[in-house]
């Protein structure tokens, strides 16, 4: 029995273009170069993806390192005393916060602080 591909390899051909339209040159015309970037365009994607989850988690901690300080605590302090004093709130609702609602972080800062100062009065007891 003879398998004809024409429809098939067409319809691949389409799609490969029609992802490179918009594409500068044969980039967007030649179904070979297409390939190539449509392939390499795709891998950028892929990478993004994964890059942008760091740079976000990297700016939510510079915010709130930065709103920290300015309730005299280090971010890694005040992180630390977040987890004594038991109140687990992830790095994107702290930053939000740290942004839009500084009295309400303040009092976070000060449980921290407490919680902290509890602890090391806990260690020189102990």
């Amino acid at each position: 029995m003879r398998i004809k591909r024409a429809v098939n390899a067409l319809k691949k051909r389409r799609k490969i273009l029609r992802l490179a339209k918009g594409y500068w040159g044969l980039k967007s015309k030649t179904y070979r170069v297409a390939r190539e970037a449509v392939m390499k365009s795709q891998m950028y994607a892929f990478i993004g993806r994964r890059q942008k989850k760091r740079d976000f988690r990297q700016l939510w901690i510079a915010r709130i390192n930065a709103a920290a300080r300015l309730n005299g605590l280090s971010y890694s302090r005040f992180m630390h005393g977040l987890k004594v004093a038991n109140i687990y709130l992830d790095r994107k609702v702290l930053s939000e916060i740290a942004v839009s609602d500084a009295k309400g972080f303040a009092s976070l800062a000060e449980k921290a602080t407490n919680a902290l100062q509890k602890s090391v009065t806990a260690k020189k007891l102990g």
